[in-house]
């Protein structure tokens, strides 16, 4: 069988070999895998300080226990780190000895290993080294681990075959920070084939070939893995890197093998807050045991270990009443919780405490802290109920009035202000039956404000004694009782006013016949004035009467007609009319109120029917030649229908042309007796008597137009005009109109004809060779001022009083002569209507 492999050598490292065939396995030794170290160090150790780290192969069995011999300078953690507990001192010790033990916790078999330390000789340069013995020594203390594993079977066939077995190498542990010599060797990687061929080694993966490169570096020939710097565990805390074996051509002639590196944390990043400020909250009068809030501080650091284990504890208070001790703290979960009674808003409003954060489980000695600052506010609840400020409070409102604040009533609570707490609500529980007051709460100054809401009688009552009471929004809390500073007394004073006096009933209704004569008394009116105790006279006048109807007796009320009482009066609405009358006292100041008499007027019959339609059409063959008609009567039934309808005996051709019959007893039609009738106003008296108790009879006239009518029945030509009620005097109205609106015209244009003559003997006066309108008058010196204005217009008005120069030349200015005679202007033909001169000049 050939044997191939890789030798691991582990200097101060954990192997554990795992074969994937148990039956086929490697035997394993469980123990340290050095019973002795050299370790070179600094002559001053630091307190927390990694020394050294001890390797423990447990060959896949149970976790072992390390502990230190002498715990007094050293502790050992459960990964096998070596640390310092306080500040040491190699500089007088030519060597210490360390004794480390192993012990399985359930078989109690125990394993040892010694460390030296030596303390570098002074000038040379400072680290921790782990000096190794002789090659033979080591060999003999460190296993040699052959992988992969292969073997030679023969199939059935007769022919070999390769059986290749894999096995798993565990994780090298390096502490970070270390303060050693770099490169610090870590594993020697070998292949047995290199026995008769020369082999290059090589590591790839993070750390090596690849970001962050050059930490990890290998021996190409011997196969030595190093680590060049200090490691960061925070940083990065495992590299997963893997190994290869190739000849000088490189050929592979090992399948790689993966080698994990896990960074042992040390204790290096003191806890920090998560915030420097924390702040929180507590209920006054909270029970022990409350929970408060909860601080939170992290750690960087492994929280696998001790390292990133933290503890919290109180180290202050302030202030430290009513104890130094209100508070405690939870020292795993940061959780603050009450641990005593006596919280009072009202005394101490908030706390302060210094929280401080350990790592190594809180250990004093060799654990790094923080600190930070909590701020516990404490809370109102409602332990303290308002108390009037005096027992008894006064005030005074006139009588009548409303919404009025008599007096203001003041409370203390100690409570929070502006909080439901603090807020006090009042309540009348004692002398007001019948809710004329109400007390609201001004909630800026926290004070009642006791206001009427009801009017009240100075004459029924004159004063009043009220009990209130002052709570709060919210219940009071368990075990507070209300004081008898809570109730107070208020005596309200009221104050008599003028009032003015009124009419009972105020709306007064009678009922009565129309048609009273004037000076019949109806009724009396009176006002009482409510001023018992004031000796007042009380005066009445009428102040709304649309039809003048009534008076009114200034001193008694009474009231009486001026005028008959008329139901078809215009002012009547539903057979309903009303009076306003006012009742004046003669207080300081005086006062005055107004009362309404409302008079239902009964109807009689003194109205007679009338036709109606008074005007009806008709034409003068009519076909139909009947007309219906009815009567109309102000009057209300039984005084007015069923109506009779006769004609007039007078003149006698009305029955000769005319006939008349009843359809009911609202309504009655009108016959011609004749074939027809010229076109023409016709008046036809038509009798008809009503249905009263004394009926009245009444003679009217139906204006009956007879014209020529179309085919549709509709009247036509002049004769329409006539029958739609134009007479004769309208006519001739019309007429004039007519005849004043042609003379109007008549003159306008005689007028425009006398003009236009005018105009045209005026051309004759003008040249029309020299007409100015055409002439450019050239002058040697600029336009003047004011006084080169001087024109004389009366000349253009007057062309025939214009000297023969002028003409020739045309107008100019009476200071200026021409420079050069005898212009010649060409010729222009005459304007028919040039007109005045003048008067063009001013429109231009």
């Amino acid at each position: 069988m050939h044997l191939m492999g890789i030798s691991v050598l582990l200097a101060a490292l954990q192997v554990v070999v795992v074969s994937r065939e148990a039956e086929r396995s490697l035997p394993c030794t469980r123990g340290f895998i050095q019973e002795e170290y050299i370790i070179k160090m600094d002559q001053e150790l630091a307190k927390g300080e990694a020394v050294f780290n001890v390797s423990f192969m447990d060959c896949g069995g149970r976790r072992v226990w390390f502990k230190v011999g002498d715990p007094s300078d050293f502790r050992v953690s459960e990964d096998g780190v070596v640390y310092a507990l306080q500040s040491l001192s190699l500089a007088r010790k030519e060597k210490t000895v360390v004794v480390v033990y192993a012990q399985d916790l359930q078989s109690k078999q125990v394993w040892k290993t010694r460390v030296h330390l030596h303390a570098h000789a002074s000038g040379n340069s400072t680290g921790h080294e782990q000096v190794k013995p002789s090659d033979a020594t080591l060999t003999q203390r460190v296993p040699e681990i052959l992988f992969p594993w292969h073997s030679v079977v023969v199939r059935g066939d007769g022919a070999l075959r390769r059986v290749k077995r894999d096995w798993v190498i565990p994780p090298i542990s390096v502490p970070e920070n270390s303060r050693g010599q770099f490169p610090e060797d870590l594993v020697r990687i070998r292949s047995d084939r290199d026995k008769n061929r020369m082999l290059r080694y090589s590591v790839t993966g993070p750390g090596a070939d690849q970001p962050p490169t050059g930490i990890f570096i290998i021996n190409p020939i011997s196969g030595q893995l190093s680590v060049t710097k200090p490691l960061d565990r925070e940083h990065i805390s495992n590299f997963h890197l893997r190994a290869h074996a190739v000849d000088l051509n490189g050929n592979q002639v090992e399948n790689p093998i993966d080698i994990v590196i896990n960074v042992i944390d040390q204790n290096d990043n003191r806890p920090e807050f998560t915030h420097t400020i924390f702040n929180g909250s507590v209920p006054e009068g909270s029970k022990p045991g409350s929970f408060v809030m909860t601080v939170t501080a992290v750690d960087k650091d492994d929280p696998k270990t001790a390292n990133g284990m933290l503890r919290y504890k109180i180290l202050s208070q302030n202030p430290q009443s009513p104890s130094s001790n209100m508070f405690t703290i939870n020292n795993k979960t940061g959780d603050i919780i009450t641990v005593a009674a006596g919280l009072d808003r009202e005394k101490v409003t908030q706390y302060t405490l210094i929280i401080q954060a350990t790592d190594m489980e809180g250990n004093p000695t060799y654990g790094l802290s923080n600190t930070a600052t909590t701020v516990i506010r404490i809370t109102d609840v409602n332990d303290n109920p308002p108390e009037f400020t005096t027992d008894t409070f006064f005030g005074e409102v006139h009588e009548n009035r409303v919404n009025v604040i008599v007096t203001n009533l003041t409370v203390t609570d100690k409570d929070q202000p502006h909080t439901p707490a603090w807020s006090a609500v009042y309540r009348i529980i004692a002398g007001d039956p019948t809710g004329r007051f109400s007390i609201p709460t001004d909630p800026t100054s926290n004070e009642g404000l006791l206001t009427v809401v009801k009017p009240i009688d100075f004459e029924l009552t004159r004063s009043f004694m009220l009990t209130v009471e002052a709570e709060n929004e919210v219940p009071l809390a368990r075990g507070i009782h209300q004081p008898r500073q809570s109730t107070a007394t208020v005596s309200v004073r009221i104050l008599d006013i003028n009032e003015s006096p009124e009419f009972s009933p105020n709306h007064k209704s009678i009922k009565l016949e129309e048609g009273l004569p004037a000076g019949s008394p109806l009724t009396t009116f009176t006002a009482q004035d409510p001023d018992r105790f004031m000796r007042q006279t009380v005066r009445y006048s009428k102040m709304y009467d649309p039809a003048n109807w009534l008076e009114i007796d200034p001193v008694n009320g009474r009231i009486s007609t001026i005028a008959i009482l008329d139901r078809e009066s215009p002012y009547i609405k539903n057979n309903l009319y009303n009076v306003t009358f006012m009742a004046s006292d003669n207080g300081i100041p005086p006062a005055s109120s107004t009362g309404t008499l409302q008079m239902y007027l009964l109807d009689i019959n003194d109205n007679a029917p009338h036709v109606f339609p008074p005007e009806v059409e008709m034409c003068e063959k009519p076909d139909p030649n009947a007309i219906n008609i009815t009567a109309s009567d102000p009057d209300l039934s039984p005084n007015a229908g069923p109506f009779v309808f006769e004609l007039a005996n007078r003149p006698s051709d009305i029955r000769r042309n005319w006939t008349l019959s009843r359809i009911s007893g609202e309504h009655a039609q009108l016959r011609l007796w004749i074939g027809s009738l010229a076109s023409g106003i016709y008046e036809v008296p038509v009798m008809i008597t009503d249905s009263g108790n004394l009926p009245m009879s009444n003679t009217s006239y139906l204006r009956v137009k007879v014209c020529q009518c179309d085919h549709h029945g509709d009247c036509v030509d002049m004769e329409r005009i006539i029958a739609a009620g134009l007479g004769t005097g309208a006519i001739i109205a019309i007429l004039i109109c007519i005849i004043i609106l042609l003379v109007l015209v008549l003159l306008f244009v005689m007028w425009m004809k006398r003009r236009d003559k005018e105009r045209q003997a005026k051309q004759f006066l003008i040249d029309p060779e020299d007409d100015v309108r055409d002439n450019i008058l050239k002058y040697d010196e600029e336009g003047g001022g004011e006084e080169d204005q001087d024109y004389d217009l009366s000349q253009l008005q007057q062309p025939d009083a214009l000297e023969p120069e002028c003409v020739k030349v045309g107008i100019r200015r009476l200071d200026e002569r021409p420079l050069h005679h005898d212009h010649q202007y060409p010729l222009r033909s005459a304007a028919p209507h040039p007109g005045d001169i003048g008067d063009f000049i001013h429109e231009v």
